[in-house]
């Protein structure tokens, strides 16, 4: 004999079922936004006039950002990547400029003092 539940899908205490059970849902409106890929995303917004629409969204498909101009769409955000100490101190100096300390550092280390 199988053991089960006269109400399938559904537990004892479960809240209304549906829409009717829950009121009204308030009006809503959706606004376009494209990607640079030309992706079209909708999202929808509140018509009781207190919510700003943003001037960008950002694109579910993708992640680049998404304006309300088609022809126009935001250009992505360049991240620049983590750069290292090393990497500043190339930039500040040349490699000759950079060999002249290296060689005075091992002057000094080994006591050639002869400048």
């Amino acid at each position: 004999m199988a053991g089960g539940s006269a109400i399938r899908g559904s537990r004892v205490g479960a809240g209304p079922m549906g829409e009717a059970e829950r009121g009204e849902a308030i009006a809503r409106f959706r606004v376009s936004y494209w990607c640079l890929n030309g992706h079209e995303t909708k999202p929808s917004f509140a018509e009781d006039g207190t919510v700003v629409i943003p001037d960008q969204w950002d694109c579910p498909r993708c992640g680049f950002p998404a304006g309300r101009d088609k022809s126009n769409p935001p250009s992505p955000v360049v991240n620049t990547p983590y750069k290292t100490h090393l990497a500043y101190v190339k930039e500040r100096r040349t490699e000759a400029e950079a060999q002249k300390i290296l060689e005075d550092a091992l002057r000094n280390l080994r006591g050639d003092d002869e400048e």
